[in-house]
């Protein structure tokens, strides 16, 4: 058998477990395949059902990026056209019912913003360039090679001539997203019973891309976040600053408070959030497109617990949205991804490819990662009303009344918000949130007083101003409106 490992799926998480891969193994030939015709740009394709919506590269996931690859993609990012945004002044952020959250001086963990396409792009062409080892075909994987005890490759159909029907290979890495196989294939070697959860809010998610307003250049990241504490459907929506001088506009509601696809109801959508902010930023903006909506599976949370299969075949990992998806509103799969693949890096270069219990160890690695972000998913998710696959329980109810309290304290505490970001930008586990500082926070409260209004500078002051004068106007001349 020759030296040479195949991933499955060529998005973030198996461009990401290649990097791990030629990282750790440098004389592995690594064959990612993906059934998609990759684009040769920063283009939408199929295969990723979220790609035209709002996507955010938090900074654990970010770090772990960093770490795998000989170049630096963040700067490459950057350079083509990304934004860097700073959680504690870089931002403003309407909390559920506490009002928004302060700019502080200290600028706290930065997340990345851009199109889905631009990162895919830039961090295909960033594997390319700094690992040879590593080559990307289409084809279609139908099953696995090998039996219970061990995988030794994958079938594959509409395949490139130079590959065959069948791919030997040493490892195996399933990163194929949210529509694996993997419990198909395992099934037919006899790996059977894996446990699954599935809890489904009903988001939909509702996009518009503008040109930024001359002199709005750098104007921060404005979120209105949902509330999932009041027994109504969650609605929210966000500016996102992205690549070529453009905000990317998404909204999002739940089952039963979903954003409408035309254009005068998408305003109004956004105009009638508990604060009308997102509204009144794209009135005087020019749309550079129609709106764009995407509902069902591909917003849900879903978990494949392989790390607790009685049974496992050595070479066989799976990571990424294959191992578990979550509601794209809290922003953490692709980071999840990112910190999975850096696990798989860790123990190849610890152990060795050929180590027994290498699959087990990267699995429970991963599902480490995978904790973090379900806790702060479903934690949320299940309280809104019209929720599938599941009801609050007692430790739910507990969990949500302490991070409402925690929210409201960091509305004018350093201390709260930074456990916050912490956790949410995946840099620390969900104990973060108990650590003595936040937790006297969320015990004693904010000690200054909310603010109704965002905390803007004098120039974003006269920014908003600007466009909320045009308000009118715009949507009677807007032929896309």
């Amino acid at each position: 058998m020759s030296h040479k490992a195949v991933v499955v799926g060529a998005g973030i998480a198996g461009l990401v477990a290649a990097a791990a891969l030629s990282l750790a193994e440098p004389a592995l030939r690594i064959v990612v395949l993906d059934r998609d015709e990759l684009p040769e740009g920063p283009e939408n394709r199929r295969g990723v059902p979220q790609g035209q919506h709002a996507h955010l590269l938090m900074a654990g996931g970010l770090s772990a990026l960093e770490s795998l690859f000989p170049v630096s993609v963040r700067d490459r990012l950057l350079a083509a056209g990304a934004h860097e945004i700073a959680l504690g002044n870089g931002m403003l952020a309407r909390t559920p019912d506490s009002g928004w959250l302060r700019r502080w001086r200290r600028s706290g963990p930065h997340m990345i913003t851009c199109t889905r396409a631009l990162l895919d792009w830039v961090v295909r062409q960033a594997l390319l360039d700094s690992c040879p080892n590593v080559s990307i075909h289409q084809a279609t994987v139908e099953g696995l090679l090998g039996d219970a005890d061990r995988v030794h490759g994958v079938r594959i159909g509409g395949a490139d001539e130079r590959l065959g029907s069948e791919v030997e290979a040493d490892l195996v890495i399933d990163a194929g997203g949210r529509g694996s196989g993997s419990l198909k294939w395992l099934g037919e070697i006899g790996i059977t019973g894996v446990q699954e959860r599935k809890l489904d809010s009903g988001l939909t998610n509702a996009t518009r891309i503008y040109r930024t307003p001359a002199g709005a250049e750098s104007f921060p990241l404005t979120v209105v976040q949902a509330n999932p504490y009041d027994g109504r459907p969650g609605r929210s929506a966000m500016v996102l600053p992205i690549e070529g001088n453009r905000w990317m506009v998404s909204a999002g509601g739940t089952r039963g408070g979903e954003p409408p696809q035309d254009p005068e109801g998408f305003l109004r959508y956004t105009l009638d959030l508990p604060h009308p902010i997102v509204g009144q930023l794209i009135a005087g903006a020019e749309p550079l497109t129609d709106v764009v909506v995407s509902r069902g599976r591909s917003t849900s949370n879903a978990r494949r617990y392989f790390e607790r299969s009685a049974r496992w075949p050595e070479r066989f990992i799976v990571l990424g949205d294959a191992l578990a998806t979550f509601n794209p509103a809290y922003g953490q799969g692709m980071s999840v991804a990112a910190l999975g693949a850096q696990v798989l890096a860790r123990e190849l270069r610890r152990t060795g490819l050929a180590a027994p219990g290498l699959s087990r160890r990267v699995l429970h690695g991963a599902a480490r990662h995978v904790d973090t972000a379900w806790a702060t998913a479903v934690g949320m998710d299940v309280l809104y009303p019209g929720v599938v696959g599941g009801q609050p329980g007692f430790a739910d109810r507990v969990a949500a009344r302490y991070a409402r309290r925690l929210t409201r304290a960091a509305t004018g505490s350093f201390d709260a918000a930074a456990a916050l970001w912490d956790v949410t930008s995946l840099r620390a586990a969900p104990t973060r949130v108990l650590h003595p500082k936040a937790l006297l926070a969320a015990l004693t409260g904010s000690p200054l007083p909310q603010i109704p209004e965002p905390p803007l500078r004098p120039a974003e002051r006269e920014i908003l101003d600007r466009l909320k004068k045009d308000l009118e106007p715009s949507r009677a001349s807007d032929p896309l409106r």
